[in-house]
């Protein structure tokens, strides 16, 4: 269980759409948190890929290297 404190700006704000959308502010700021960690995860991996792709261990194509490969140009 976390307990964080917030300012008043966001809790007004969340507050506010919980009234709109007939969620609870729980929901709202669960679903705040996961869309963070989510995009962490998506970062974490893409500066992997890129440091991979810098050190030459992976690769990149082009839209016409992949066309080309598929048969499609």
């Amino acid at each position: 269980m976390i307990f964080l404190r917030i300012s008043d700006e966001i809790a007004l704000r969340l507050e506010k759409l919980a009234e709109r959308t007939g969620r609870s502010k729980e929901f709202h700021a669960r679903q705040a948190i996961l869309e963070y960690l989510d995009d962490q995860d998506d970062l974490a991996l893409a500066e992997q890929v890129k440091r991979r792709i810098d050190s030459g261990e992976e690769r990149t194509w082009s839209l016409d290297e992949v066309a080309a490969r598929l048969g499609l140009d």
